[in-house]
């Protein structure tokens, strides 16, 4: 008895000790890319899950009931913003009961306030004009540009929730800067080597501007006649008439689109169809500059053909 009474009072004493290892923050982020950013930044002091599947279209993601659970266990809630998530995540939200995450609190972090928006509606906008977002283009990630001031955003929101350990996120963030720099460079660079007539794509989707931006590529026009809207066979004859005469060879689209009519028009002008991944694979383990690599490597291909 007396050995049993031992081994409970040294349980005891045991857990009532102080912790020499702060818990994790729990983070979740609904697209990959930003997961895939901030666990550059939180390196080992944080877990990072994120709520869209990497080869799901991020403006419809179905709202699983395990959706829900990710949310209610999370410290911060890390969102693209500009009504990208608008048609699935605020009930999710709700659902979790996490008052966290409730927009306004320091667990809920919209990074679109951090990045300069391009394509911002200057008109009034209704639904016949398609799937116009009326803060800007929420296709932002694209840009390594763009990845800078988000990376300083999270790192200051992650210092705000554990002071502990902002020494250690701001020297994440310098090294995460670095690489995106060079890459910026670099690859702009490259692009600039390609005479301009070769510089000129079509896009399924108007997802892609920022990319166009940053590498001085000319987008001559979108598959969908206007966003969200699948194309018939009169758009598609249209494009395939822009291609013919501006001489644009090169058709780049998500992998999560349908690739039928983009399909059809690089057969129809002996063009190529570069397929590229719609966001970081995160869950295989791809980090961001990868993803970034990978697709500024298959447009450089095809456009160097």
């Amino acid at each position: 008895m007396r050995k049993l009474t031992c081994t409970l009072l040294v349980l005891a004493a045991v857990a009532a000790a102080p912790q020499t290892e702060t818990a994790h923050l729990k983070i979740t982020a609904t697209l990959n890319d930003l997961a895939a950013i901030t666990h550059a930044i939180g390196g080992e002091h944080v877990t990072v899950d994120c709520l869209a599947p990497p080869t799901v279209d991020p403006h419809y993601v179905d709202p699983r009931p395990s959706l829900i659970l990710l949310l209610s266990k999370a410290d911060l809630l890390v969102v693209n913003g500009l009504d990208l998530e608008a048609a699935w995540l605020h009930p999710l939200i709700n659902n979790s009961r996490n008052a966290d995450l409730q927009i306004g609190s320091n667990g809920y972090l919209d990074v679109s306030a951090f990045v300069e928006r391009l394509q911002i509606p200057t008109m009034r906008i209704d639904r016949s004009m398609g799937d116009i977002h009326p803060g800007g283009n929420p296709h932002f990630t694209f840009d390594p540009r763009r990845a800078k001031p988000i990376a300083a955003g999270i790192a200051a929101r992650l210092a705000l929730l554990d002071p502990e350990h902002a020494a250690a996120f701001q020297e994440n963030l310098a090294a995460f800067t670095k690489q995106l720099d060079h890459l910026i460079t670099v690859e702009h660079e490259r692009f600039a080597k390609l005479p301009a007539e070769q510089r000129k794509v079509v896009v399924y989707h108007q997802s892609l501007i920022y990319v166009w931006d940053w590498l001085g590529i000319e987008q001559v026009a979108t598959v969908e006649p206007k966003p969200g809207i699948p194309p018939t066979p009169g758009d598609v004859a249209k494009v395939l008439r822009l291609m013919k005469a501006t001489g644009t060879h090169v058709l780049v689209q998500e992998d999560f689109y349908q690739r039928g009519p983009s399909q059809t028009l690089a057969q129809l002008t002996k063009g190529t169809l570069v397929v590229v991944p719609g966001t970081t694979r995160y869950p295989d383990g791809q980090d961001y500059l990868q993803h970034i690599h990978e697709v500024t490597d298959a447009l450089y291909a095809a456009l160097a053909k």
